[in-house]
């Protein structure tokens, strides 16, 4: 007797094939069959008139900190989710020294956006290097299946300690680098992340610790992985960071290489697609690498108390270290204002190139500023005769930096989106699931190409897209047995209405430790999610009393 049988689904298997119209049985959390006549089981789900398809797999995520406590991975696996990898861009909490412990939560609060007071009664540090921690997460058990990235900037701060941000590292200490990063891939780690990206700072503005890093660091880091033979690495680059040069330490390092953030820049229009091109040049050298692309527009809740936004400016400087009525006083400098608007007359691949038309009043503080919620500060500022970077600064300055704005930053193209997504040289990826959760939720970002770009676009056929979200990253990443709805393979599934599927308008929740917020949005067209054959997610979200139905993946295809 089967333990599960789906019945009278129109099945996708990951391939890039169907639909078929079958019944699936699932047997030890395995595929047992497909087809009709299966047999008995203990559970039976009609699936008439639903699609069924492997379940997605989110290669670009931060839940490092948060599986800790909460091993479910919330909200992911109620999107949709049952196969995560964690730790890009080198941020994550292993290893760690304790003494050490504060400084790595206060750099996650800035560069991830996340509750300090929720990291300090949240996170369990039952571990200190990062095969503890795995072992850790291992005998805790994890909601969807989870594989990890040995972090950089983690490895670089155990290793150097309060110098990590601030120098570069001796040929003594690269070395030691270098032993923790095999360490870490022999118990498991599926390859190692970093970042140059100016956008990654710490607490009051210091660079994240990758950052500091020189090219003899990142070549041997990098080229670890060779020792290894198997592994991916991934990068979140600087704009200014030629292809060519990560192109090198993949080959160097005969490993895959994903490049993130590739996303639509009005101010860089082709910016991406070179990137893209030059990726495309690469493989065809029989070099591996991937670019890493958004189907989600880049859309940030914010106040002047955490303005993210701002932070690829180099003349926002100053207020990354100023907090209160220190920032306050700041933002009121004319000169500090003339220097921000004097670079943001000068387009750059950046987060924000000073499109204020895009940049909205969520929800003002004070009575008299209700009139302004809704409206772009394009229109305030044309209203006041003010420019934009004023209208923002005073009504900011004047509610205490409690004026809650809201930024559609890039991404905003949706014929250049579809374009970098239809590229044969991207991943779909990039949902952050996990970070940025007082600025943004994108973990849904399968349901929405699903529903946005699939079914109301029709960018491209469901069985491709379904591809796209299943076998193609975990082929990527060597996961194998996942991302493809074939019998023997592991029994991660997404049962679905395509007409329905996608994701709700965002809400914010509090549901983390200590009480703090989190931006959610919630599943659309979601019948049911199975990771390894268990139920975790139906129609109405996470099931309750749901346990970690996961494995913990340690193990990845060279």
């Amino acid at each position: 007797m089967h333990d599960l049988l789906i019945r009278d689904a129109r099945v996708y298997d990951g391939l890039g094939g169907g639909p078929v119209y079958a019944d699936v049985a699932v047997s030890g959390g395995r595929v047992a069959a497909l087809g009709r006549e299966l047999g008995p089981a203990r559970e039976t789900v009609d699936a008439s008139g639903l699609a069924l398809m492997p379940g997605i797999v989110d290669t670009h995520t931060h839940y490092d900190a948060q599986i800790t406590w909460d091993p479910m991975a919330n909200p992911s696996p109620a999107l949709g989710v049952t196969s995560l990898v964690m730790g890009n861009c080198g941020f994550t909490i292993a290893p760690c020294r304790p003494a050490d412990r504060d400084l790595v939560m206060r750099n996650l609060t800035h560069v991830e956006g996340m509750s300090l007071e929720a990291l300090r009664a949240g996170i369990r540090w039952d571990f200190e290097t990062f095969p503890q921690y795995l072992d850790m997460l291992e005998q805790r058990g994890v909601g969807p299946n989870v594989a990890c990235f040995v972090g950089h900037s983690s490895v670089r701060t155990y290793v150097l300690g309060e110098d990590a941000p601030r120098r570069s590292a001796s040929a003594a200490e690269i070395a030691r680098m270098r032993e923790i990063v095999v360490d870490a891939m022999r118990a498991g780690a599926c390859g190692f992340s970093t970042t140059n990206n100016v956008q990654h700072n710490g607490e009051r503005g210091i660079p994240m610790p990758s950052r500091l890093a020189d090219d003899a660091e990142m070549q041997a880091l990098c080229g670890s992985l060779r020792a290894v033979g198997r592994g991916v690495l991934m990068m979140t680059k600087a704009g200014t960071t030629p292809v060519a040069w990560v192109e090198d330490l993949a080959a160097r390092a005969g490993r895959p290489f994903v490049i993130a953030a590739l996303l639509y820049n009005s101010a860089a229009p082709e910016s991406g697609f070179e990137d893209l091109d030059q990726i495309g040049r690469a493989r065809a050298r029989g070099h591996r690498l991937y670019g890493a692309v958004s189907c989600t527009p880049l859309v940030f809740e914010f106040t002047m108390h955490e303005p993210y936004v701002f932070e690829g400016l180099a003349a926002w400087k100053p207020a990354m270290s100023a907090h209160g009525g220190e920032a306050a006083r700041l933002f009121r400098d004319a000169g500090f204002r003339a220097a921000v608007k004097q670079e943001l007359a000068r387009p750059a691949r950046r987060l924000f190139n000073g499109e204020w038309d895009k940049v909205f009043v969520t929800r003002a503080k004070r009575a008299e500023h209700r009139a302004c919620e809704g409206r772009p500060l394009s229109a305030l500022a044309a209203d006041s005769g003010k420019h934009p970077l004023d209208s923002l600064l005073d009504l900011a300055v004047h509610e205490d930096l409690d004026t809650l704005f809201t930024g559609t930053l890039l991404n905003s193209d949706e014929e250049a989106v579809g374009r970098m997504i239809r590229n044969p040289n991207s991943l779909l990826s990039l949902s952050d699931a996990g970070a940025h959760l007082t600025f943004m939720c994108d973990a849904g970002f399968g349901l929405h190409f699903l529903g946005h770009w699939v079914r109301d676009r029709g960018l491209m056929p469901l069985p491709e897209a379904v591809r796209r979200l299943t076998s193609e990253p975990a082929d990527a990443f060597g996961i194998a047995d996942r991302g493809r709805l074939t019998p023997g393979a592991c029994a991660d599934m997404l049962l679905f209405d395509p007409r329905a599927v996608g994701r709700g308008p965002s809400q914010r929740v509090f549901d983390l430790p200590a009480g703090a917020s989190r931006l959610h949005t919630p599943a659309l067209g979601v019948h049911g999610v199975w990771v390894n054959g268990r139920k975790v997610a139906d129609a109405r979200g996470m099931v309750p009393g749901a346990r970690p139905a996961g494995r913990l993946l340690r193990e990845f295809a060279a």
